[in-house]
């Protein structure tokens, strides 16, 4: 995050340098009640099943988690706002996201933490200055605290989610070599325009590599599809053909039929069948009957 953007994000959750000096100035008198402020804190910990999860049965982890947040905490009462700063906060959100420690608890402990803080500086009374505006500005950094900790888990599952559907589209557009020159491509599913497109180009790939004469397009599998997929399909189609490929679309449902007719999409001069075994007797037919089944690895 560079500085003009921290600056902004300041400006947004309405963090003022007034704040920051209020928070700067009552530091040195929370700092040394860090350890009662954490005791007090996994004291209501302890009555949750998240406690039960990740320390009952581990207490050395939970000292080390303990020293870790006291010095979380201590650069939080520091509140010098910088790329350091929002990194630490960062790495606390990358930590939660490993242990998939739920958003519910998180906020909870965080809500928590708030109110255990406005006490203890309603303790000090005058010697903090403002009290009342102390436990404002300190409510306004540990929303932006959650804020930032928050989006990185959201960024890490992200990653996590687009990692899973890419190895999952991988699994799912098996253009396999079933004969000497076929291709065999069974489609299963939900077909959307970013599927199709992957589809498109796996399958001219392969024929470029195998050569390949006759593509059978099993849509069997397929459960719904709409007018910009059946195009995307009939697209398919057409480049296989300019590579010198016929694509043979198997497996075409009643309802999947009709709704291509109520759509209007004109399915034109491509081959299509009911079942696979038709789809392959007329694969074999459009190779010229030449039965050697494709090579294996």
């Amino acid at each position: 995050m560079a500085s003009s953007s921290i600056k902004e994000t300041l400006e947004k959750f309405d963090l003022r340098d007034a704040d920051l000096r209020r928070i700067r100035a009552a530091a040195p008198m929370l700092v040394p009640q860090l350890d009662d402020f954490i005791a007090d804190f996994y004291d209501w910990m302890s009555k949750h099943r998240e406690y039960q999860v990740f320390f009952a049965s581990n207490p050395t982890r939970l000292e080390r988690v303990k020293k870790l947040q006291h010095a979380n905490w201590v650069t939080f009462l520091q509140a010098e706002i910088d790329e350091s700063w929002i990194d630490a906060r960062r790495h606390v959100g990358a930590v939660h996201a490993h242990i998939d420690l739920p958003n519910e608890i998180y906020f909870a402990g965080m809500s928590v933490s708030n109110n255990l803080m406005a006490d203890r500086i309603r303790g000090l009374g005058s010697k903090v200055g403002e009290p009342e505006e102390t436990i404002k500005s300190i409510s306004k950094l540990m929303f932006l605290d959650s804020y930032i900790v928050i989006e990185e888990i959201a960024r890490i599952n992200r990653e996590k989610i687009s990692a899973s559907s890419k190895a999952l589209l991988e699994m799912s557009t098996p253009v396999t070599p079933i004969w000497e020159g076929i291709l065999l491509l069974p489609l299963l599913g939900i077909l959307d325009s970013h599927r199709t497109q992957d589809v498109m180009s796996k399958t001219l790939g392969k024929i470029a590599e195998t050569r390949a004469k006759a593509l059978v397009l099993d849509i069997s599998g397929v459960s719904a599809m709409d007018t910009a997929v059946a195009n995307q399909l009939l697209k398919i189609t057409k480049a296989t053909q300019l590579m010198g490929c016929e694509t043979i679309l198997s497996g075409l449902s009643p309802a999947i039929a009709r709704t291509l007719v109520e759509l209007g999409v004109n399915i034109g001069e491509v081959r299509t069948t009911a079942t696979l075994r038709d789809s392959f007797e007329l694969a074999l037919k459009t190779i010229g009957g030449d039965r050697r089944p494709a090579p294996h690895g």
